[in-house]
């Protein structure tokens, strides 16, 4: 079992070694608070380390950032009482244990054996049946007994309802200059430099566009001025926008549209039925939630204010 030592701090916990581990079954998980594909695997992590915690598994969640704003500890505490998690959580704001695992995933899970052996690993959501199979198959080899062998049942919502895949033709797209695709403002991309942009009246499928007074930096865009929009045209049930405000505590009001009309019945949890919303800390924010005849939409996000910094669409 690699260390934990390259930690920053802890959460829910006091530091864990290694030496500290042996003879526990451990569940190492790695997440990044903003990130869709893990937030869908949360109920099973939590549910796990409920229902076997009394039996010999420690979960520790590595929280290893993506964007900058998730190596403050701040934001990483909020997000997780907001979420409710209550196992460890180990900072790994310089990707030190992301290192030390040689791992590349978010979400990845590494199962580890009473004697700090690796048996058992899943890079990506899903597959939940076979982790908790393993789950339980260390514990009866550690001795363990007592515990249910059913699968745990896990009621999810919101934006940890598992994704539809079936009509979910849009993946996921950064803002940032740095990795962005399919951009189509007239002109292009202007780096770090305050730009004027303005959409097309069409889009094509999975591409993007601005309009309004915008800075694209590395990592994410910023609006100088109020009324700047984004338009993004997608196939899914869900839209999530990770964004937050330019100034910390800054609130920067927003309005969601579909093909140029109010959500209604598609808002996500973070609108209202006429779209409106507000962002303040960041993180990922559910937009759009369609609840039928899922096809080729434009969704368009009007910001009513300056300093809102957004940096990635992820859909479900």
């Amino acid at each position: 079992m690699p260390s934990f030592s390259g930690a920053s701090g802890w959460l829910n916990s006091a530091p864990l070694e290694v030496a500290n581990l042996r003879g526990k079954v451990v569940l190492v998980n790695f997440w990044t608070y903003s990130c869709i594909n893990w937030r869908r695997t949360l109920p099973y992590i939590s549910a796990w380390s409920q229902k076997y915690k009394q039996h010999g598994l420690i979960v520790i969640g590595v929280h290893s950032p993506e964007f900058q704003f998730e190596k403050d500890i701040k934001n990483v505490s909020q997000a997780a009482k907001s979420m409710m998690i209550q196992y460890p959580i180990a900072i790994d704001s310089s990707l030190s244990i992301w290192r030390a695992f040689n791992n590349e995933y978010w979400p990845a899970l590494y199962l580890l054996d009473a004697e700090g052996r690796l048996r058992h690993h899943k890079f990506g959501e899903g597959d939940f049946d076979k982790s908790e199979y393993a789950i339980q198959q260390l514990l009866v080899e550690n001795g363990a007994a007592g515990f249910g062998r059913g699968l745990v049942s896990v009621v999810a919502s919101g934006a940890e309802l598992s994704a539809d895949w079936r009509d979910l033709r849009s993946l996921e797209n950064y803002l940032g200059f740095q990795r962005t695709e399919n951009f189509e403002s007239h002109g292009g991309a202007v780096m770090d430099k305050r730009h004027l942009y303005t959409t097309p009246s069409e889009l094509k499928l999975n591409h993007w566009a601005l309009a309004g007074e915008w800075t694209a930096r590395r990592e994410s865009i910023v609006l100088g001025a109020g009324n700047g929009r984004i338009a993004y045209q997608f196939q899914a049930r869900d839209l999530h926008l990770v964004m937050g405000s330019s100034e910390r505590g800054k609130r920067v009001r927003f309005r969601v549209y579909l093909d140029g009309r109010v959500p209604e019945s598609a808002q996500g949890v973070d609108v209202d039925a006429q779209g409106f919303g507000i962002l303040e800390e960041p993180r990922m924010y559910q937009l759009v939630r369609q609840q039928r005849n899922i096809s080729p939409c434009r969704f368009e996000i009007e910001f009513l204010d300056p300093g809102a910094d957004a940096y990635s669409f992820t859909f479900g």
